[in-house]
């Protein structure tokens, strides 16, 4: 039996993981990453990981191989998925230069026998992907866009047992690609939303920005329960009970944080008033997560003695990821360390080198 190829340009938190899914499922993967070292030890099978189950998954993967180089990478498959990293501007946008540099690459590769389909896994500005479809059509190339809704410490469950596959398409013949590649990788039976380009790109940040404004509604609703003697967690439940609300993400803890949410609400409120459309919900849903934070740390102060020691554990964005990037939990610790509380830091080797190289001796560290 002759295993459909395809080819995995970006091979970092999301891109390994997709490929092993992959591979595991009956598809003959090579993956493409600038690298070296890194493409080396995934070759060698030894990398150093903890993202759930990718370790195992490379141990017995058969079909997939690794390659700094690119020409292979295109010259392999004709569906190539790109997974590089798209951070943010100062200005709130995304950066799209990575994938700007693989195209690039795909332009100086072409022309080939026949047409190849490029297919957008980052998140980018809605209007990014046509831009870059009209800039690779005359090279045999199309663009479409299939974002993917995961967490760090569980990309492989995430990507296994979706909620929805979107898929931007470039013609309908993509499409049914596409959505014939996740049935083969899913264990549920998401649902699947075809549309253009510039939807499915709309639709992913909508998506993410409506989850911050649920979980700023969940925390102020808690604030409030909190100031007034109530159980938060009592008020969330019967509110998240109503179908026409549902239960995930209506709970009260520390704010929304990471890699993915906050960056989204601001690239979805500059992309709006691109448009003039005034994203007054995303701008609130910041502002609370703010004021939350700021509740939080006035009820600690109100029952912390500046001489007894705080222990923070597992302060990064999320349980399960060595990440810190926007996490709340860590925000709280830093601004109780800063009004003289003594705080210390319990947590994995690596997240506590990361807060050191960046806050020193702020805290005491376990």
């Amino acid at each position: 039996m002759v295993k459909d190829k395809l080819s995995i340009l970006g091979l970092g938190k999301l891109g390994l993981p997709f490929a092993l899914l992959l591979e595991r499922n009956g598809f003959s993967i090579l993956g493409v990453d600038i690298n070296k070292r890194y493409v080396d030890d995934i070759n060698r099978k030894k990398i150093d990981t903890n993202e759930p189950r990718v370790k195992e998954y490379l141990q017995s993967a058969n079909d997939f191989k690794a390659t700094t180089n690119v020409k292979k990478g295109i010259e392999y498959s004709d569906y190539l998925f790109i997974l590089v990293a798209t951070p943010s501007l100062e200005n709130g946008r995304y950066d799209h230069s990575q994938i700007d540099g693989i195209a690039s690459d795909l332009i100086k590769y072409s022309p080939h026998e026949q047409k190849k389909n490029v297919i957008i896994c980052c998140t980018t500005m809605p209007g990014y992907c046509d831009k870059l479809h009209n800039k690779l059509k005359p090279h045999g190339y199309s663009v479409s866009y299939n974002p993917e809704f995961i967490a760090q410490g569980s990309v492989i469950e995430d990507l296994a047992n979706p909620d929805i596959v979107l898929i931007g398409e470039s013609n309908n013949l993509v499409g049914n690609k596409i959505e014939d590649i996740y049935l083969k990788i899913v264990k549920n039976q998401p649902s699947f939303h075809r549309m253009s380009r510039k939807e499915s790109e709309i639709t992913k940040i909508a998506l993410n920005c409506f989850l911050t404004t649920k979980i700023a509604y969940a925390n102020m609703v808690g604030d409030l329960a909190i100031s007034t003697d109530c159980n938060p967690e009592i008020i969330l439940h019967a509110i998240g009970a109503d179908s026409r609300i549902g239960k995930k993400y209506i709970s009260y803890g520390y704010g929304f944080g990471g890699p993915c949410l906050p960056r989204d609400n601001k690239a979805f409120s500059k992309f709006a008033g691109d448009q003039n459309i005034y994203s007054i919900i995303s701008e609130a849903s910041d502002k609370a997560n703010d004021l939350h934070l700021d509740f939080q740390l006035e009820q600690l102060k109100k029952i912390k003695d500046k001489n007894e020691k705080i222990i923070f554990k597992d302060v990064a964005y999320k349980i399960g990821t060595t990440i810190i990037e926007e996490s709340q939990k860590l925000k709280l610790a830093i601004l109780l360390a800063q009004s003289g509380y003594k705080i210390v830091i319990k947590d994995h080797p690596e997240i506590i080198s990361q807060i050191k190289k960046i806050y020193g001796e702020l805290f005491e560290y376990i």
